[in-house]
């Protein structure tokens, strides 16, 4: 008996994958294709087509039948969990923790650091042939504030110990202590944002997250603070952001946004202050090395009858 393992990476470009005929496995290649590699019915372990949207990620989940396993290339399962209900019971969801911190944290203190600044403007001087002097601020002294302390979370505030920050509060779903210091209850935001210069969204999209960034928590940050989104655009209620933007009173830098892509004449693109990248926190050369370990170890897990890892939710 053998059963499809479906890899959006050609096998033979994945280091540590089973022999097939060992495993009994037959590896099948799938970008996300408008033709499916083979039947789904017979997919044990599916890997979800990187950066390629929910309507293919969901497209052969109805007739996955035999599937143990679905395991997304991204931190994020939102993009998945619309399928999710067409699964047989005990299929394991896994994320890819491990795959995206790096980069995801890199370009969390590119955007901080590009923001407080002025590197935009800078550009624009550069290509306006202006010499655009003068006296900015600069990371060290700030207080930061990092809502969503995953692995993501702590990554960043990794990156941000030779900065000199004042100080680094962390909030999570839930308090609990680690090696860096305490993590606080989201229960704790109201009285926590206040106090930061600099505000990091890195949480995960959920329907408690959803707008969590809304006009009561961007109100509640100081007069000049820079808010980070590199979560989810959905996080950040759009209309409440705009507004504060507008007025001057807080400065924006995003790697996501709703709606997502950014539509051409959208307010954002030109609002003060604000500093887009288009959704490239793990768009990288560290993604697929990283990538590649974890489908090779998540597939050997499983042909070794031995538990995946990274599971963040079970069917049924």
């Amino acid at each position: 008996m053998t059963a499809d393992v479906w890899l959006p990476v050609p096998a033979d470009e994945i280091e540590g994958l089973p022999a097939p005929s060992a495993a009994g496995l037959n590896y099948r290649f799938w970008d996300g294709g408008p033709e499916f590699p083979a039947d789904p019915a017979d997919c044990v372990f599916y890997a979800v087509p990187y950066m390629k949207g929910m309507e293919v990620a969901v497209r052969p989940l109805a007739a996955m039948k035999s599937v143990r396993v679905v395991q997304t290339l991204s931190a994020g399962i939102d993009h998945v969990e619309p399928g999710l209900s067409s699964l047989p019971a005990g299929v394991k969801l896994c994320n890819a923790k491990g795959v995206h911190e790096a980069s995801t944290a890199e370009l969390t203190l590119a955007l901080i650091l590009a923001s407080l600044r002025g590197i935009p403007g800078f550009v624009r001087g550069q290509d306006a042939e202006e010499w655009r002097a003068g006296f900015y601020p600069a990371l060290a002294d700030k207080s930061v504030l990092i809502v969503g302390y995953g692995s993501i979370g702590a990554a960043i505030e990794d990156r941000l110990a030779p900065f000199e920050c004042a100080r680094v509060a962390r909030v999570a779903r839930s308090a609990r202590a680690t090696e860096r210091g305490e993590v606080r209850a989201l229960t704790d935001l109201p009285a926590l944002l206040p106090d930061a210069d600099v505000v990091i969204v890195s949480t995960p999209l959920t329907e408690q997250s959803k707008g969590l960034v809304g006009a009561g928590f961007l109100g509640r940050m100081k007069d000049g603070a820079l808010l980070v989104n590199v979560a989810r655009g959905p996080v950040v209620d759009t209309k409440a952001l705009l507004a504060e933007v507008e007025s001057g009173r807080i400065t924006a830098a995003l790697d996501v946004t709703d709606p997502e892509p950014l539509p051409a004449g959208h307010p954002l693109w030109h609002a003060p202050g604000v500093l887009i990248s288009p959704h490239v926190g793990g768009s990288t050369s560290a993604f697929m090395p990283r990538a590649k370990r974890l489908l090779a170890a998540q597939v050997s897990r499983l042909a070794a009858g031995e538990a995946v890892r990274n599971v963040v939710m079970t069917t049924g």
